[in-house]
């Protein structure tokens, strides 16, 4: 039994250290090709980002979106903002949002950063 307990404690810190590194991985990807248009908690040429996550799009109220992207009807989760990070003008046509993350782990590392964010 003793074990059994040592495992299962053993591999939900080993869970949240693989969890850590990819936020932090994520968080270095944000710096490196988000910031220059997004900040956390101001907005720039972007809408701040610290609460994306479970935010309805285009909520920023002090922030002008465009008309594309203020029709969207969706909360950002883990699939919209997969779609919108791989593809911003599939989702909303004629968005202001020109710049996309190929990669589908570099994606799943920005998610995983924003979403660790909070509120």
């Amino acid at each position: 039994m003793r074990t059994t307990l040592f495992c299962i404690a053993l591999l939900c810190g080993a869970m949240l250290a693989a969890m850590s590194v990819q936020e932090k991985r994520g968080e270095d990807l944000f710096l490196r090709r988000c910031s220059g248009c997004h900040a956390l908690d101001l907005n720039k040429e972007g809408p701040r980002l610290r609460g994306v996550y479970g935010r309805k799009a285009a909520a920023v109220p002090d922030f002008v979106y465009s008309v594309a992207l203020e029709k969207l009807d969706l909360r950002w989760d883990e699939a919209s903002l997969d779609r919108w990070l791989s593809n911003p003008d599939a989702m909303a046509p004629d968005t202001d949002m020109g710049f996309w993350l190929v990669d589908r782990e570099d994606r799943k590392a920005v998610i995983s950063y924003l979403k660790s964010l909070g509120k």
